[in-house]
């Protein structure tokens, strides 16, 4: 498929290292433009260009980029065709991302984000911390493989993003409607806990709406006592833990 990357975080580093050695054609950008990209994240094929050039004649677009930024992107994904699949794997985080009074109050994040972009999305990549995505990938029929959650409102936007999702290297699941997609948002217990596909149901099944603001208040604030810095990330081994005995 031809793919469009926005964002070189650690999340759209591994997608675009994973889908173009998956045999993908990838095309990745940032907000600072293509000769900002390290040669690493273009390892196995990807190519550095600029957002707007991302987003032309591809069959997906995928937002690897904070939630906030996602309505300063909306202008550019206007122009994308209706049929091009557009896929999401940002999460709400208050002291990174602003307040945002609606999904304060309430609203499923992924239906904000609908809103913003004026148009369907699927949610996948959310729920799988950076090291694990990075390091833990497996080759499908693998015992024990990681697997990873996928929300959409139309078939083929979840059939596209969970094949994705297998090409690089996880077990996709289908997690039902972006309504429901709260059940794999910071603070539930399949987020960022590397569960297995045998696991993954009891643990959509599980999540308490009203629960995982304060969940994922208090992981952060463990984090950030440990680490001492808001930006950094754990180690992975303890941000696993961490989350399984908050979240789970």
């Amino acid at each position: 498929m031809k793919i469009g990357i926005l964002g070189v975080g650690h999340i759209g580093k591994t997608l675009t290292q994973r889908l173009s050695a998956a045999g993908h054609e990838v095309k990745v950008a940032n907000s600072r433009g293509p000769q900002t990209i390290e040669a690493d994240v273009l390892s196995s094929g990807g190519d550095a260009v600029t957002a707007t050039e991302a987003v032309a004649d591809v069959d997906v677009v995928i937002l690897s980029i904070p939630l906030n930024r996602l309505p300063q992107v909306a202008p550019l994904i206007a122009g994308v065709p209706a049929g091009t699949v557009l896929i999401d794997t940002s999460n709400y985080y208050p002291a990174r991302d602003n307040r945002i009074e609606a999904i304060d109050a309430g609203q499923v994040e992924s239906l904000w984000v609908t809103e913003q972009l004026g148009r369907p999305i699927a949610k996948a990549w959310n729920a799988i911390g950076s090291h694990s995505f990075a390091t833990k990938s497996t080759p499908a029929g693998s015992p024990d493989r990681i697997a990873i959650p996928v929300a959409a409102d139309r078939d083929q936007d979840r059939q596209v993003a969970m094949a994705l999702v297998e090409d690089t290297g996880f077990d996709a699941f289908d997690a039902g409607t972006l309504a429901e997609s709260w059940r794999q948002q910071p603070g539930a217990p399949c987020y960022c806990t590397d569960l297995s596909r045998q696991e993954m149901p009891g643990a959509l099944s599980a999540a308490e709406a009203d629960r995982l603001p304060r969940r994922r208040d208090l992981a952060v604030a463990a984090i950030q006592e440990r680490v001492g810095d808001p930006t950094t990330n754990p180690d992975a081994g303890y941000g696993v833990r961490l989350n399984r005995v908050l979240f789970m």
